[in-house]
Formats: C-alpha cells, structure tokens, sequence
C-alpha cells in the first residue's frame, strides 16, 4: 500500500502564506442552505467531522478517533482515512454505500481507495459520489470567473472535500468542509495533522494548489 508521507502544513514557510489580491484574504460568499440529499447525509458528516476530529482543540468525544476503524497516523497519515469515514460511515457519518473497492473492515482497516489520497481522489470521480468543481492556487479558486462569479471556493458546501496537491498534481491531503466563518470563509476539519473548524488555507504555501470536491446529494 502506498503511503502518504504527509506532514503538517502549519510546518511551511509562514512567509510563503498566499495573500489576498490586494494584500488582503477575500471574502467568500458561501451557500449555507442545506436542503436533504437522498443519498448523502450532509448534516451527520459534519457532525461527525466534528465529533472525531481527535486531539484538535474543541473537537468531541474527548479527542478521540472512532476506534471502529484502525488508525494511520503512524502507518503515513490518517486524513484519507478520516475523509473516508466521513463521507461513507453508516451509522454516523454520511452514509455513502461501500462500493467498488472502497471500503473499511472494523479494525482490520481500510482498502487503498479508502486510506490513499490518490486513489481517494480517483474513487470519487470514477463513482460519481464526487465532482471536482475546480483546481488550482489560491487565487485561481477565489477569483470570480464566467463560470463561476463568486469564485469557485463559494459551490463548496458543508460535507465536501478540499485536496491539497504540492507536486506532481499528487494528492497529499485531504479536508472535510465543516462550515463559513462569518464572513463565509470555508472552515475545515481533518486529520494528521488533527485540526478543528480552521480556515481551509491555514498553513499552506503559495504554491499549493487546491481540488475542490462536491459530494453528490
């Protein structure tokens, strides 16, 4: 099984932290309504990005992970993991059926698509559960095109995923969209490093370039 080799972002270079055009971060307009998906249950996914999002502070269940499901942090990362349980636990995450590979067996663990950033990725697309909205740097995902007027990070909801891409176009991290900041600025849960409701950008570096995930009501 390929690793993930992932590392903390908040270990970049602070003084490479991307800045809004003019010098500012920008706002961004976000959907907060939330009507009920028939196949994916958003509102359960949140709560339990926020109930197991581990030793982040404010996170539930006394910063511990679900211990129905093996941990990877020692064996190359958990955030796949985490994303995975996320989006597809049965009983109190999302729902989303087990299908094509993509699956994990109590504490015997998980199969590549499920703990593999890569493979992850690829999953969601090639199942239809997810639709990549858009990649890019910072600028490119906030920026207001024809496509999108209030830029590309604004079709995010809460329930989707953000990947964070260094090199290659390769994977190497994954986020759950837990909510908006007042002003509307994605927040985001994860693992590896364990982080609660933070600006989905917190510790990444101008060159990181984001996949922006829709998952499929």
């Amino acid at each position: 099984m390929k690793r993930e080799w992932y590392l903390d972002p908040l270990d970049e270079d602070p003084n490479k932290i991307a800045e809004g055009v003019d010098g500012t971060a920008p706002a961004v307009k976000a959907i907060h309504e939330e009507p009920a998906g028939k196949r994916y249950n958003r509102d359960r996914a949140v709560k339990y990005a926020n109930k197991y999002a581990g030793a982040a502070w404010g996170a539930g269940n006394r910063h511990r992970y679900n211990k129905k499901y093996l941990d990877y942090t020692d064996k190359g990362g958990d955030c796949t993991n985490f994303a995975s349980q996320v989006i597809g636990d049965s009983e109190e995450g999302g729902g989303l059926p087990m299908i094509n590979g993509w699956r994990s067996v109590n504490r015997s663990g998980g199969t590549r698509l499920w703990v593999q950033t890569d493979a992850f990725r690829h999953f969601l697309q090639a199942s239809g559960y997810g639709r990549l909205v858009a990649q890019g740097d910072f600028h490119e995902i906030v920026t207001p095109t024809r496509n999108h007027p209030e830029g590309a990070i604004s079709k995010l909801r809460p329930g989707d995923l953000i990947g964070y891409v260094l090199d290659n176009n390769d994977t190497d991290h994954f986020s759950v969209v837990v909510g908006f900041d007042d002003y509307g600025y994605p927040l985001v849960n994860s693992h590896t490093a364990d982080r609660y409701r933070v600006p989905f950008d917190l510790g990444w570096d101008r060159q990181t370039k984001y996949q922006l995930i829709h998952i499929r009501d």
